[in-house]
């Protein structure tokens, strides 16, 4: 039997579903979005290694030159304020909310110069997305193993200072698109204070308008993205942490509120605070 007719047959059907369906808009999106991730990693692993031969921070912008077309495939625009301040020549740690998967246009859209993220373990053995991570430079920590992560994090630190690199957490630990911040985790704000060098808070507004899972909304629209100022941690130490993950919440807070214009739930002012990783 020719299967050309079914399978023309289907690719209409499928379209025709794609037109009437916000539903089936949604997941045809998210499909194309991880297929552009696993054929974009493909092709710019290999760049990588024609231009450096392996594994270095340098591969980031070869990363980021490709990651940042994505955004003309899904009509988003940035509107970023403050992009100077990520623009220093010595070592810092960079910490942002964490939203969903498309976070990873909206960092490759101001991603800095010598700038590698920290990322969990499990993101290592996803094939050439796994790779390109890898090849980027990217330092992957195993969660479960609080002994290991601790390990790891004393090596960034030391690469910190003989690489001259900034790091790139979410110190979150996970996607939050509830409109609001979840309480941090302490490593990012250990990593700082352990290496002696300034945060860089940055904030992304909400999704919300454009992207919900909730209701399988994706649409196109503007994200707002705010570099505040760098928060000093010279002089402080272990017994400072908490005090420094409360005054970056707070900034962070206040900024991600203001720029999503995103109600405050019972008309709440108090941040839920940060608190340490369990």
């Amino acid at each position: 039997m020719e299967l050309w007719p079914w399978l023309t047959a289907a690719l209409l059907l499928l379209l025709l579903l794609v037109q009437l369906s916000d539903t089936a808009k949604f997941y045809a999106k998210i499909t194309l979005y991880c297929a552009l991730c696993f054929s974009v990693s493909i092709v710019a692993a290999a760049v990588c290694l024609l231009r450096h031969g392996g594994r270095t921070v340098e591969n980031m912008s070869i990363i980021s030159w490709f990651v940042r077309t994505f955004k003309y495939v899904y009509g988003l625009r940035f509107d970023v304020k403050g992009r100077q301040k990520l623009t220093v020549g010595h070592p810092c740690v960079i910490i942002s909310n964490h939203q969903s998967i498309l976070d990873m246009m909206g960092l490759m859209e101001i991603l800095p110069e010598r700038c590698v993220q920290i990322a969990k373990r499990e993101l290592l053995f996803m094939g050439p997305v796994g790779l390109i991570m890898y090849l980027g430079g990217v330092f992957f920590i195993n969660r479960q193993r609080s002994q290991t992560a601790m390990t790891v994090m004393a090596e960034v630190g030391e690469r910190m200072a003989r690489e001259n690199l900034k790091v790139w957490i979410y110190p979150e630990g996970t996607r939050n698109d509830n409109g609001d911040l979840l309480p941090f985790k302490k490593g990012a704000f250990y990593l700082a204070v352990q290496a002696q060098v300034p945060i860089i808070p940055v904030v992304y507004s909400s999704f919300s308008s454009f992207y919900d899972p909730k209701t399988k909304r994706f649409t196109s629209g503007t994200i707002k993205v705010e570099v505040l100022d760098a928060i000093p941690t010279c002089g402080l130490t272990i017994d400072d942490i908490p005090e420094l993950m409360d005054t970056c919440h707070q900034a962070m807070r206040t900024t991600f509120l203001h720029i999503s214009k995103t109600p405050q739930e019972n008309g709440a002012t108090t941040s839920p605070g940060a608190q340490p990783a369990q």
